[in-house]
């Protein structure tokens, strides 16, 4: 890591500490006074959208500029600070943790994923065009898919459903019969009647076979219902993909057909007379790509499928590529898992070419492009903002200048000890210390050092520590303890939050996300910080961070000033976060606001959801609110009846009782 002085510090020195303008594509950055801000470029013909809720601050003219494009038209740069934002949702009762939405960078990201198949189709001469399809698992709440089918409307950008509640959002979310449905999963009679009904309101809506029992499901129920189904088969490909998710791909792939069961498949429904519906195939290629090489031999091998089947008399006219498309958590443009070495221009390209290259010597008209990106769509929009309750610095209080004459010899070793490190017994003094602390906690534990005793030993102990690590920088070679060491030093920063509800894949699969304070950025960060949540459970934690562009166990944080709120933004969490969040500790889901920034530099506040109260994550685990309150009333009234307390304390006990049901389940002030 890069030293950190606080000499010539810049907002620009921590956008790149942080890494802001590598992971965040370019949405967010550091305005003059040090705030995180949202950044958006508008077209000059965009009008400024109306809204009764729209807040009147305008942004600043150092944060809305002009901008002069290539051909002479002139866009608008708006930057929107979130400490800003946050004044609002105070006035507007929405106290952190929040879920903060940004609507334009949903739509943002759809433009973008359409816009750059279509320029690679028209480069490469594709005689094709291309579908989108968002995976509703990857974000199902309403308002997302809300945004989804309106915004990629313009685009024809349909939805994939891997399960019937999944199908029926679908159905009742799309308006535009010119985009797909997808139905992946396993299906049963009542997910292919559902996808029927579909077909008849004149949906283009896909059944994807995953397994041959399907099949027969399928032609039973189309013939019953008179109705001709759209038939997509997805087989597995060999070719495998890098990253954690790389046993989706390959042989030992859980979902799809093999070589052998696609063939059957085939024969299946051309007994049935139904070939002619056989008219998609499917290939996942697998999940959160880092390594763009793996994109395209993976497209390479499923148009080998495609070309074969259609030598076969199968009517195939799309092709659907699955998910993959990743997005960059480390902002190091790589092929390590979280991160990726490609762009969306490079990934659109590759495919178009790899299926022109495979196709067109064998006079085979290209399909129609599926893809089914869900990560990169809408991972961008979402923030999760919560504010820092209290710290734990691990330094010592002061050491006395002389040690007390009926002090044990071995609290005497630890002070002395404290007066002669140097650079040179930097070693040295850390291992006599950590053998005179052990030799004390022994003593302790037979009842030959006293509680006293112990605590002064470990108070000297911490003292050299930390004067080691001020050494640290200095010393040229050092072993695996030593350099371990400012990380066992760092404070614990306790977050209003839950790893579990808000941040899951961070605690289940390792998941590195941006995660930065949001404010205070032209202040030199003085400390090294893990940060804790509110649960009672150690992997209530995060200790892995990028910062400058290498993996840390902690973060560079600011000092917490007493009377004043320590804002943080963990990113990238639009995808997946808020379907897999639990209830551990009973925290359940946060406050929501959905903000949709205008090209004038004002914001609406869309949209606003409180959090589940206590009475709600009661209700999921089945207590009911009025039940325990009788319960609790019963308590109560025993205690007046046996004189513990009185009448007029047992109603301040029940109003408290009451009110605390309806509060929020984070920490309130």
């Amino acid at each position: 890591m890069k030293s950190i002085s606080s000499k010539n510090w810049s907002i620009d020195r921590s956008a790149e500490l942080y890494g802001i303008r590598e992971w965040s594509s370019g949405y967010f950055d550091v305005n003059d006074k040090g705030e995180l801000v949202c950044s958006l470029t508008f077209a000059g013909d965009e009008q400024v959208n109306s809204s009764p809720v729209k807040q009147t601050k305008k942004t600043s003219a150092k944060e809305a500029q002009s901008i002069v494009t290539a051909d002479d038209a002139i866009s608008t740069k708006v930057n929107v600070s979130l400490m800003d934002i946050i004044s609002g949702m105070k006035e507007r009762g929405m106290d952190m943790p929040v879920l903060l939405r940004f609507e334009n960078l949903i739509e943002d990201r759809l433009t973008k994923l359409n816009e750059a198949f279509a320029n690679a189709i028209k480069e490469s001469s594709y005689q094709n065009y291309y579908r989108g399809v968002f995976p509703i698992k990857v974000n199902q709440q309403a308002q997302v898919i809300e945004e989804i089918s309106e915004f990629g409307s313009r685009y024809h950008h349909g939805l994939e459903a891997g399960s019937k509640a999944e199908l029926i959002i679908a159905l009742a979310s799309l308006t535009d019969n010119d985009a797909c449905i997808v139905c992946n999963g396993y299906k049963d009679d009542e997910f292919i009647s559902l996808g029927l009904h579909a077909i008849q309101l004149g949906i283009n809506c896909f059944f994807v076979v995953e397994t041959l029992s399907e099949i027969p499901l399928i032609i039973a129920a189309s013939t019953k219902m008179n109705v001709k189904p759209l038939i997509g088969v997805r087989l597995k490909l060999a070719s495998k993909v890098d990253g954690y998710w790389s046993s989706d791909s390959g042989d030992r792939s859980i979902f799809g057909l093999t070589t052998s069961q696609l063939m059957e498949a085939v024969d299946q429904l051309r007994a049935a007379d139904m070939i002619d519906c056989l008219q998609l195939l499917h290939c996942h290629l697998g999940s959160q790509i880092p390594n763009i090489q793996n994109i395209r031999s993976g497209v390479l091998e499923a148009c080998r499928y495609y070309s074969e089947l259609s030598s076969e008399g199968v009517p195939l006219g799309y092709l659907d590529l699955g998910g993959g498309l990743a997005v960059d958590y480390e902002g190091a443009y790589t092929n390590s898992t979280h991160s990726m070495n490609y762009n969306l221009d490079e990934y659109c390209a590759d495919i178009v070419e790899a299926i022109i290259e495979t196709l067109d010597p064998l006079g085979i008209k290209h399909p129609v492009i599926l893809t089914e990106s869900g990560r990169a769509t809408v991972a961008y929009s979402s923030v999760l903002l919560f504010n820092i309750l209290d710290v734990t610095h691990f330094e010592p209080a002061p050491i006395p200048k002389v040690i007390a004459e009926d002090a044990s010899e071995l609290v005497k070793n630890l002070h002395a000890l404290l007066e002669i490190i140097t650079i040179r017994n930097v070693q040295e003094c850390f291992n006599d210390a950590s053998h005179y602390r052990d030799e004390i906690r022994e003593n302790f534990r037979r009842g030959r050092e006293t509680l006293r005793s112990k605590a002064l030993g470990e108070n000297i102990y911490l003292a050299i520590l930390q004067k080691i690590v001020l050494l640290l920088p200095q010393v040229k070679r050092m072993s695996t303890e030593l350099e371990n060491l400012p990380e066992s030093l760092a404070d614990i920063y306790y977050g209003n939050f839950s790893v579990f509800q808000s941040l899951p894949d961070s605690w289940a699969i390792d998941q590195i996300f941006p995660i930065m304070p949001i404010h205070r950025l032209d202040e030199v960060p003085t400390r090294d910080a893990i940060l804790a949540d509110l649960t009672c459970d150690c992997d209530g934690k995060i200790d892995s961070f990028t910062v400058d562009g290498v993996h840390r166990k902690t973060l560079p944080v600011h000092e917490v000033k007493e009377g004043e709120d320590y804002f943080f933004g963990a990113f990238l969490v639009g995808a997946y976060q808020e379907t897999l969040g639990d209830l551990h500790n009973l925290f359940g889901d946060t406050n929501v606001v959905s903000v949709r920034i205008n090209s004038d530099g004002s914001y609406d506040y869309v949209k606003e959801m409180e959090g589940d109260s206590i009475s709600d994550v009661l209700s999921y685990v089945e207590y009911y609110p009025k039940a325990l309150t009788e319960r609790f009333r019963q308590r109560a009234e025993k205690a007046v009846k046996s004189g513990r307390i009185n009448v007029a304390e047992r109603q301040t006990m029940l109003r408290n009782f009451s009110e605390s049901l309806g509060g929020y389940t984070y920490f309130e002030k």
